[in-house]
């Protein structure tokens, strides 16, 4: 039985802070390109961890240890934006010469703030029999919902006003 919780959960969070960026034109209080990219290092530094663990299960459990882990760095892509990324890499992938299992953080020349991306995502297997199963995909139906809605506000040029917590009204409610 899934309970509602009594907290915000964490993609909820940050999806609000992502929307509040938008609307406020700023990114973790920088307002400039160069601020906003040394914002973007130190989130580079901070995923480069919790990347290499989430690939190293993959590897581990999926790829029988048989994969290479290789990082990027942060380096500037051909429209001069930033990128970064964390590939897994194996034999029968590069033989079939397809794209690695990629974790990828980039800031677009033309973006507002960073995002993240996979090489290839766009759909998750759904292998579903018992209540258990269901419960396992919470957070990647989280994932889902909040790189959807994210999504729909940039179809409608980045207007956040799409979602009503986003209305400044109710913002100032849930903070005062």
């Amino acid at each position: 039985m899934t309970t509602t919780p009594t907290h915000v959960p964490a993609p909820l969070e940050a999806l609000a802070r992502h929307f509040t960026d938008l609307r406020g034109g700023d990114h973790f209080g920088h307002v400039t390109r160069s601020g906003k990219e040394s914002a973007f290092a130190k989130a580079v530094r901070l995923l480069d961890a919790p990347a290499r663990q989430v690939l190293a299960e993959f590897d581990e459990h999926l790829l029988e240890g048989t994969g290479r882990i290789d990082a990027t760095g942060l380096h500037r892509d051909q429209r001069g934006g930033l990128i970064a990324s964390w590939l897994l890499t194996w034999t029968e992938q590069r033989a079939a010469d397809l794209a690695p299992i990629s974790i990828i953080a980039t800031y677009g020349a033309g973006f507002h703030h960073p995002h993240l991306r996979g090489a290839t995502i766009g759909e998750w297997p759904l292998n579903v029999a018992e209540p258990a199963h269901a419960e396992e995909l919470i957070p990647v139906l989280r994932a889902i919902a909040g790189a959807d809605i994210h999504n729909l506000v940039f179809q409608v040029g980045g207007n956040v006003r799409l979602i009503p917590a986003m209305h400044p009204a109710r913002v100032h409610r849930r903070s005062a």
